[in-house]
């Protein structure tokens, strides 16, 4: 009897060694946002003067969204957004609020040296962020980059809204320059190798701006992105036995115009002779504005080839969903020249039409999605989406709970190659840039301009089926149209609760 009790109490052991039971690995996930990257300044929708091989190679082996959308036309109130999941007419931070009641906080020297005039207005304390949800699934969040959702001395701060880790600019108006004193590292402001130069800094009264020494003051030691870049690597590389989260919220191509030297060379080389850049709007000057804007462009790919290289030299590529996107449409200042990158192709470019404005060229922006073996290679999706869907859509991923204050919808159904069809509409509410709301809903974009400013509740009305470049508006023609979406406004407009966001034209 105790030998058969053995027997089979070893066949037991056996058995149950050599099969265990594989707990289902969670994927990590890793969201790489550009800087004002515009819909047409990447190699896969037909950029041709700048190189993107790695960003067009994930292209090229998983799926482009080409009617994905900013939550809005400008940072702080996109990343909001992004990281909440409610659209511009419920979010808290609808604007880029520079909090300017607390003193001279656009003075770049004094805001760099107390931590009290540095940062934009906090969120609430308690705000559910997406990386708090994923906090609670077991996931390792970190946030490499820029911020901009509330001041260092503040609640509202990455390591008190769900992150783990923290490197990078707190401040958006630090981001002016991408040779700062100094970054953040969770709590700790760290001291760069880098004089203050003030944005603005204009060339030395005399100095040649053909003369390529006249602009060494806007080059120095320590390249925040590159410091940024190296803390994202070494975030994946610790947190490679764990699911993570990595919100890689780069500067670039984000003006001032810098780049280390042999970025810029490639594209000098390839582009000759240019004229300089002599600085404006609190940019500094460069002598190769459109070589530099390129290699800015060129750098922020070389990032994201790194981040996949790491990947798969981690043995993670296959368990790894990777996005790629903007923040938003080009700028249209600090040197940038759009039309001669053709930045918003299809849209219209310009001052009115790109950053800051909630047409085609400011909102809808590049966005890939890559994930070996579960997205298809090659695969193009023309579903309508925004940045406040993408929180339910990481949810249903992970099998969290949706916040139920949410505004969007999932798009994973789409990801794994299932039919979906598109929202009802898309909303933007925007208080800035003269107060501006815009729907979308299917082909139609309808939208308002200067609510604030003088008080205008017209819609303007665009078929977006044969006018991408929102050039005719057809209100008159479709008037049942134009109520629907009247209608769609006033339902999904809330007053702000801050009183710099508030429309008096919408009965704030």
């Amino acid at each position: 009897m105790n030998r058969i009790f053995i027997t089979l109490l070893a066949a037991i052991v056996f058995f149950g060694c050599s099969s265990p039971v594989e707990k289902p690995s969670k994927p990590n996930i890793v969201y790489i946002l550009a800087d004002d990257l515009g819909y047409g300044e990447v190699g896969y929708q037909g950029q041709e003067k700048i190189h993107t091989p790695n960003i067009d190679a994930l292209a090229a082996s998983g799926m482009i969204f080409t009617n994905h959308y900013s939550g809005a036309p400008v940072c702080a109130p996109a990343r909001c957004i992004l990281l909440t999941g409610r659209h511009g007419g419920h979010a808290y931070i609808r604007g880029n609020d520079e909090w300017r009641e607390r003193g001279e906080v656009w003075d770049y020297a004094k805001a760099a040296a107390d931590p009290n005039l540095e940062g934009q207005r906090p969120l609430p304390v308690g705000t559910v962020t997406l990386a708090s949800i994923l906090q609670k699934e077991g996931y390792k969040t970190g946030i490499v980059g820029k911020w901009g959702l509330g001041a260092p001395t503040t609640e509202s701060i990455p390591s008190k809204m769900g992150f783990d880790y923290f490197y990078g600019y707190n401040c958006q108006r630090q981001a002016h320059n991408l040779y700062p004193p100094h970054l953040w590292e969770n709590d700790n402001k760290v001291s760069l190798d880098n004089p203050i130069v003030v944005p603005n800094t204009k060339l030395d009264e005399g100095a040649d701006p053909n003369v390529e020494e006249s602009y060494s003051k806007y080059n120095q030691a320590d390249f925040a992105p590159t410091l940024m870049h190296e803390k994202a690597l070494k975030f994946i590389e610790e947190n490679k036995e764990e699911p993570f989260f990595l919100y890689y919220a780069s500067p670039l191509p984000h003006v001032p115009l810098q780049a280390p030297q042999n970025d810029v060379d490639k594209y000098r080389n390839e582009y000759g002779s240019e004229e300089p850049y002599l600085g404006n709007n609190g940019y500094f000057p460069n002598q190769y504005p459109h070589a530099t804007y390129a290699a800015m462009i060129s750098l922020f790919d070389q990032h994201v080839g790194e981040v996949k290289a790491k990947l798969k030299e981690l043995g993670l590529e296959e368990n790894t969903i990777i996005i790629v996107t903007s923040d938003n449409g080009p700028t249209y200042t600090g040197g940038v020249d759009f039309d001669y990158f053709e930045s918003s192709n299809p849209f219209t470019n310009g001052y009115g039409r790109t950053k800051g404005f909630v047409y085609e060229g400011g909102i809808r922006i590049p966005m890939l999605v890559n994930w070996p073996g579960k997205v298809e290679a090659g695969s193009k999706s023309d579903l309508i989406s925004a940045f406040y869907d993408v929180m339910p859509t990481i949810c249903e991923l992970v099998g969290a709970p949706v916040p139920d204050d949410a505004d969007g919808k999932s798009f994973l159904p789409t990801l794994l190659g299932k039919a979906q069809p598109d929202p009802e509409f898309l909303f933007w509410e925007y208080p800035e840039y003269g107060g501006q709301q815009a729907v979308r809903m299917g082909k139609w974009k309808g939208i308002r301009q200067n609510i604030i400013k003088e008080g205008n509740l017209e819609i303007e009305l665009y078929d977006l089926s044969i006018d991408p470049q929102e050039l005719k508006n057809i209100a008159d023609d479709h008037p049942e149209i134009v109520r629907k979406i009247e209608e769609i406004m006033k339902k999904e407009h809330a007053t702000a609760e801050l009183d710099r966001f508030k429309m008096a034209a919408l009965g704030d």
